[in-house]
C-alpha cells in the first residue's frame, strides 16, 4: 500500500503539472472557440453569401479550431507529435476515400452557392437534364421538367459540365425555318413573313424581326424567321409565331414543297385509279 501511494506521488508530480496545464488550455481554448466562432458567424451575416454557405464555414472553423486544441493538449500531456499527425492523416486519408464522390458533389454545391451560375426559378440545361431548378441544396440540384418529372442532379457534375441558362436574360431570341418552293417571288415571301412576325403577339420591336433567305436546297427555298421577346413569354410567342406565318404563307398561296409532292402523289393516284377504270 505505501508502495502505491508513494508511485501515485511520483505520477502526481511528474503529470500534475502537466494535466493541471492541460485542463486550463481546454478551458480557455473552448472560450476562445467560441468567441471566434462568433466573430465569425457575425462577420458572414454581412456577406451575401447563401444562409448554408455560412453555416458550413461557421461549422468548418469550428472544426479546424477544435482539431488544432486537441492536437495542442496532446502535446501538452507529451505524447509524440508524430504518432498524433500520422493518426490524423490516415483518419483523413480514410475518410476522404470513403466519401470521394460525396465530397466532390459538396465541393460543386458549394461552388454554386458562392457564384450563382443559376438560381432556383431559373430554367437550365447540364448533365443531360434540364428543367426549372426547385432546389439547390449541399449535394444535389433539384430539377422539374416541363412534364413534371423531378430530377436529381449531382452538384460534382454539375460543376464539371457546360450549363445553359435560358432564363438568365430578359430577352430570347425565336428561330425558325419555313421551307418555300423556288417559284415563289422571294421578295413576296419575306414580306409576307415579316409582316406576320410584327403582327405576331409578344414580339419586340427592338431588336426588329428579321425574314429573309438563308439556305437553298435544290428545288427549295429556306426562310428564317427571327425575333425578339420577353423570356417569361417565350413559349407562347414561339408556337404563335410559327403558326401566324404557317397562316400567312398559306392565305398568299405559298406552299411547302414537301405538300406540294404529297398533292402530286394524290393526284397522280387518282389518275391511275380512273385509267384502270
Amino acid at each position: 500500500m505505501d508502495k502505491f501511494i508513494e508511485n501515485l506521488i511520483k505520477m502526481g508530480s511528474s503529470y500534475g503539472g502537466k494535466i493541471v496545464l492541460a485542463i486550463v488550455t481546454l478551458i480557455v481554448g473552448l472560450l476562445i472557440i467560441k468567441l471566434i466562432g462568433k466573430a465569425v458567424k457575425k462577420a458572414l451575416e454581412k456577406s451575401k453569401l447563401h444562409d448554408t454557405v455560412k453555416l458550413i464555414i461557421t461549422k468548418t472553423v469550428k472544426v479546424i479550431l477544435y482539431v488544432v486544441l486537441i492536437v495542442g493538449i496532446v502535446s501538452i500531456l507529451g505524447v509524440p507529435m508524430t504518432s498524433v499527425v500520422a493518426i490524423i492523416a490516415s483518419c483523413g486519408l480514410a475518410v476522404g476515400l470513403a466519401f470521394q464522390g460525396a465530397l466532390a458533389n459538396l465541393a460543386g454545391g458549394l461552388m454554386i452557392l458562392i457564384f450563382h451560375p443559376f438560381k432556383v426559378g431559373d430554367y437550365i440545361q447540364a448533365s443531360g437534364a434540364e428543367g426549372v431548378v426547385t432546389d439547390i441544396s449541399i449535394f444535389y440540384t433539384k430539377l422539374l421538367t416541363l412534364d413534371n418529372k423531378r430530377v436529381l442532379v449531382p452538384n460534382g457534375d454539375l460543376m464539371n459540365a457546360n450549363i445553359t441558362n435560358l432564363t438568365a436574360e430578359n430577352k430570347r431570341r425565336i428561330d425558325q425555318d419555313f421551307k418555300i418552293t423556288n417559284d415563289i417571288d422571294q421578295d413576296l415571301v419575306r414580306s409576307v413573313l415579316m409582316t406576320a412576325a410584327k403582327a405576331t403577339n409578344g414580339v419586340l420591336e427592338e431588336p426588329a424581326p428579321f425574314a429573309r433567305l438563308t439556305a437553298v436546297d435544290d428545288d427549295t427555298y429556306i426562310f428564317t424567321v427571327r425575333a425578339w421577346c420577353d423570356t417569361a413569354n417565350y413559349w407562347d410567342v414561339y408556337f404563335d409565331l410559327i403558326e401566324n406565318c404557317s397562316s400567312a404563307l398559306a392565305e398568299n398561296g405559298i406552299d411547302d414543297p414537301e405538300e406540294r409532292i404529297a398533292v402530286r402523289l394524290v393526284k397522280d393516284e387518282d389518275d391511275d385509279e380512273k385509267a384502270a377504270e
